[in-house]
């Protein structure tokens, strides 16, 4: 009866190769998390964008009379900046000016503009921000929102 030839180093060969899977598996995990993180925040900026115009929609109805004066009617600018201080003047500039200082503030490069038509008393609110982050190149979201008076 012939004895067996003991064979080493295959166990190590077999480990080697389980190593270099688990760090391919690790590293697409680590992929599968930057992409899961870059996703979430382009998110929260479009649910800011939906919360703010909102906003501005619920201080128009509160102020109906100058709303449908034309009063909140605002042009696309470039972004204000974030201020907490409020010009003094009317309700709708004091109203304008919040809006477009907490979209400097909620979105990177956020921008506003709200177009009331008074015969229809139908308004509608476009909210711009830069969604590069989420888009991984230099896309602007727009956010577009219409509705009755």
């Amino acid at each position: 009866m012939k004895t067996p030839i003991k064979q080493s180093g295959f166990t190590l060969l077999e480990i080697l190769v389980a190593m270099l899977i688990l760090a391919i598996g690790l590293l697409g995990l680590a992929g599968l998390m930057v992409s899961s993180m870059r996703d979430n925040l382009s998110a929260s900026h479009r649910t800011q964008a939906t919360w703010m115009a909102y906003g501005i929609i619920d201080r128009m109805r509160a102020n109906r009379v100058g709303a449908l004066a034309g009063s909140y009617a605002t042009a696309m600018s470039a972004a204000a900046a974030c201020s907490a201080a409020i010009p003094a003047g009317t309700v709708p500039a004091q109203d304008i000016a919040a809006w477009k200082s907490q979209l400097a503030c909620v979105l990177p490069a956020g921008t506003g503009s709200i177009a009331v038509n008074t015969a229809s008393r139908a308004a509608t609110i476009v909210i711009r921000w830069d969604d590069s982050r989420g888009t991984q190149g230099t896309a602007t979201q727009t956010f577009r929102v219409e509705t009755q008076l």
